[in-house]
Order: structure tokens, then sequence, then C-alpha cells
């Protein structure tokens, strides 16, 4: 089995807070981790390289989660790296729109799966491991 030491995970949330909640919840589980603070930093980083899967905040200023799923989606190059998106609107009014938006025009290209804010790290792990089909590394 693969084990989560191979895999790189793009975290893309506007707060640094929670950049560094995800990234410390996913190095613990053994995979490397990339940031971008917003979707077009995240942009930039996959012109230099592919990550192996994304965790996508929906809410971000300069460009919403929404638009960079979009853009994932329609390049042939990044369209089949994995997505979950991670939302502290959800059960919103905020969340309901942004979610309805996003699979409006998914195509049946949608995320792996949505998560609410805050993400427990054991389930957020599991999500992503199964998802990846990887062996990670022991959470406290």
């Amino acid at each position: 089995m693969t084990h989560a030491s191979e895999k790189t995970i793009l975290i893309v949330d506007d707060e640094f807070d929670i950049r560094d909640y995800l990234s410390i919840c996913m190095e613990d589980a053994g995979f490397n981790v990339e940031t971008a603070e917003d979707g077009i930093v995240a942009l930039e980083i996959l012109e230099k390289m592919t990550p192996d899967f994304i965790l996508l905040y929906l809410k971000m200023p300069r460009m919403s989660g929404v638009k960079v799923f979009r853009k994932l989606r329609r390049n042939p190059k990044w369209k089949n790296i994995p997505v979950i998106i991670v939302s502290g609107h959800i059960g919103n009014e905020y969340g309901d729109e942004s979610i309805k938006e996003l699979m409006a025009d998914a195509a049946g290209n949608v995320p792996e799966c949505i998560l609410d804010k805050p993400v427990k790290p054991e389930k957020l792990v599991k999500a992503v491991a199964a998802v990846l089909g990887v062996e990670t590394e022991d959470l406290p």
C-alpha cells in the first residue's frame, strides 16, 4: 500500500490559523503539505507542481473556492485531482448558496466530500487517506 509520505496535499484557506491547523493534521498523518492563502496563490502553485489532493475552502478574497474548483475541473492537467471542500458555512445561508453554486455547473465533477469546520483531525485524515488509498501515521 502507498504511504502518506508519498503524497502531497495542497491546503487552500485564507485564514492562517486554519491553514496551520490543517497542515499540522496532515503532516502528523505523514503527508507532505503545501499551502495557499487564496485561490490565486493556489493556481500559481498548481502551475509549478501538481499535488495529489486539495483541501479547499469556499469563501476567500480575490478568488473563491468555487471559482478555483471550476478552474480545476476545466483544466485537463488538474481535473482529476481529488478535492475536499472545507467550509465553516455549511447549513447557513452563505454555505447553502455556495454549495449550490459549486454543484450547479459541476457536470458530474463534484468534490470528494464537503466537511464542516471545525474538522476533527481523525475525520479529515481518514477522508483524505480513503480517497488516496494510503496508509497514514497513527494519530495521537
